[in-house]
């Protein structure tokens, strides 16, 4: 459960798993790189042609909301495997990142805007 599970949690886990299959000869940054792309299009892939209607009901459908559940595990899994192996906390990431975005998209910029903030006047 994601309430129950800290990031190192599912980073150990894929670690021992990748371990586990001597797969770390083929996990450098640019194979796990392309894994997350790969896997994010796979994702896309359910969606394409579909109105926004037709997409939100796709997730009320149990066995198709579960290959979307699927699709997004993969994605996780070479993000936490990239991470894990090079060494990069997505805590920290992630709380910079957002630092980061405060300052590019400030609220009365951007509240209910879908602009870039290079658009922004």
């Amino acid at each position: 459960m994601d309430s129950e599970t800290t990031l190192q949690d599912l980073k150990n886990e894929v670690k021992k798993f990748c371990e586990e299959r001597d797969w770390d000869k083929y996990h450098n940054p640019k194979d796990l790189s392309i894994g997350i792309i790969t896997e994010a299009s796979e994702l896309l892939e359910h969606f394409r042609f579909k109105s926004e209607d037709e997409a939100k009901a796709f997730l009320d459908d149990e066995i198709k909301k579960e290959a979307i559940s699927d699709e997004l595990a993969d994605i996780l899994f070479f993000v936490l495997r990239l991470a894990q192996k090079y060494d990069i906390d997505l805590a920290i990431s992630v709380s910079r990142k957002l630092e980061k975005n405060k300052k590019k998209y400030p609220i009365e910029k951007s509240k209910g805007s879908n602009k870039k903030y290079t658009e922004f006047d």
